[in-house]
């Protein structure tokens, strides 16, 4: 496994950037790896490029520290890609990676190819803040630092109630809580805590759900319209997805929100039974077993379709 110690030393200067349209464990993966740097390596400089995370994450000291790729041209002598599956989804930090001296990829999207020089890769680990704190000196991570990374693992876990959460994420999340982190406010403030529009987004899309597949499965779709009316973007619609997928009986949901004239951002998450990686794979996303994402065009029938055909064949699969 990669040392963060011994690649960081005598490094002049460090990006750190992550996926479009930050989550959780992105946000907490570059936050954290910040106050690592900024903390253990004075002489380094380390910067965050990162499309403008939700304000929630502004809990985390760090997030200050986050800027907004601007076109300008710069080399840096290492650049660190944490929970980003692929080149392209760096967004507009693609081109700090392209031209630095080093590249390093944390990930653990079953998805990734491994596009970077050096990569650190574990599918089987519950978020990208889980590999990071393996590659770190535990006790050189600064109560800032544990903060942020412990956000990332709650997050990407669902505050350690999804499959993906093993004896091994919660020993590294019990070394991060001991560090005297305030965990119970991170988790208010980030994870559970909704605006009122939030609120009224989600039970839109509640009420206007439609069971498939003999009730295992679930979908609900946010038009563009929705969100213009209710004053809500992207970012509001998070935690949607999960919550479909916790109706009775359901095996796998499905969301979709609309980002252009018949297109739409598709999230998938499961239970026990669909593996949603494979389906979003076959439609050119990814992600985990039990959560994936893709973006595709069509109507919105045909795509539920598509979909829930491949669904419904790997329920097959699984009976037989």
């Amino acid at each position: 496994m990669i040392q963060f110690d011994r690649e960081l030393q005598g490094t002049g200067a460090v990006a750190i950037a992550g996926h479009i349209r930050p989550d959780g464990d992105c946000v907490g993966a570059c936050v954290g790896l910040w106050n690592y740097i900024q903390d253990n390596f004075p002489h380094t400089k380390a910067e965050i490029w990162l499309e403008q995370p939700d304000k929630k994450f502004a809990v985390l000291d760090g997030f200050d520290a986050i800027r907004t790729p601007d076109g300008e041209k710069r080399e840096y002598d290492l650049f660190i890609a944490v929970d980003c599956a692929a080149h392209d989804r760096l967004g507009g930090a693609a081109e700090y990676f392209d031209s630095a001296k080093k590249t390093i990829c944390v990930d653990h999207h079953i998805s990734n190819p491994g596009y970077a020089d050096v990569n650190e890769i574990d599918p089987d680990a519950s978020s990208t803040c889980e590999v990071l704190c393996r590659m770190m000196d535990a006790g050189k991570i600064s109560v800032k630092a544990a903060a942020a990374l412990y956000t990332g693992i709650a997050h990407d876990t669902g505050v350690f109630q999804y499959g993906c959460t093993s004896p091994d994420t919660m020993r590294v999340a019990a070394m991060l809580m001991e560090k005297g982190i305030p965990y119970t406010y991170i988790l208010e403030e980030t994870f559970y805590k909704k605006t009122y529009l939030q609120n009224q987004i989600l039970g839109k899309a509640l009420l206007e759900s439609m069971l498939i597949l003999d009730g295992k499965g679930i979908v609900s779709l946010v038009k563009q319209k929705d969100m213009d009316f209710f004053g809500v973007t992207s970012a509001d619609l998070d935690g949607i997805v999960s919550q479909l997928k916790l109706t009775e009986g359901v095996e796998a949901a499905i969301f979709l929100y609309q980002t252009g004239n018949m297109e739409y951002k598709v999230s998938l998450r499961s239970k026990d039974r669909v593996d949603v990686n494979a389906v979003a794979s076959y439609f050119g996303g990814g992600g985990h077993k039990r959560a994936a994402g893709v973006s595709m065009k069509g109507t919105f029938h045909d795509i539920v379709n598509n979909l829930a055909l491949h669904i419904e064949h790997q329920l097959k699969q699984e009976k037989q």
